[in-house]
């Protein structure tokens, strides 16, 4: 039992310190306005890079998933509610499998 301890406080500290580390040595230092830009577009990247691979390969099909992610991001552009654009996605993609 102490060794699950043990791993669950090493695993929290590998986690940890990594994120607290740019924090606390970066704090004072000044970025350039083109680097703070660069910046804002990695979180937006990497959640990209995590749902765009599930949406392919949700279905047997490419074109009814491709047809619901196509709608979702439809939706999302137009700031509709996520649970509409979560059911105008799964939408999409049972009309298109139903069709097929």
């Amino acid at each position: 039992m102490n060794n699950i301890w043990l791993l669950l406080i090493a695993m929290g500290a590998v986690t940890y310190i990594p994120r607290m580390l740019p924090m606390i040595f970066l704090q004072d230092i000044k970025l350039p306005p083109f680097l703070k830009r660069v910046l804002e577009f990695i979180p937006i990247a990497a959640l990209s890079a995590l749902i765009f691979p599930g949406i392919i390969y949700s279905t047997d099909s490419i074109n009814s998933a491709i047809t619901g992610g196509v709608i979702a991001v439809i939706l999302a552009w137009l700031e509709v509610d996520l649970l509409v654009v979560v059911g105008g996605g799964i939408g999409g993609v049972l009309l298109v499998e139903l069709l097929l």
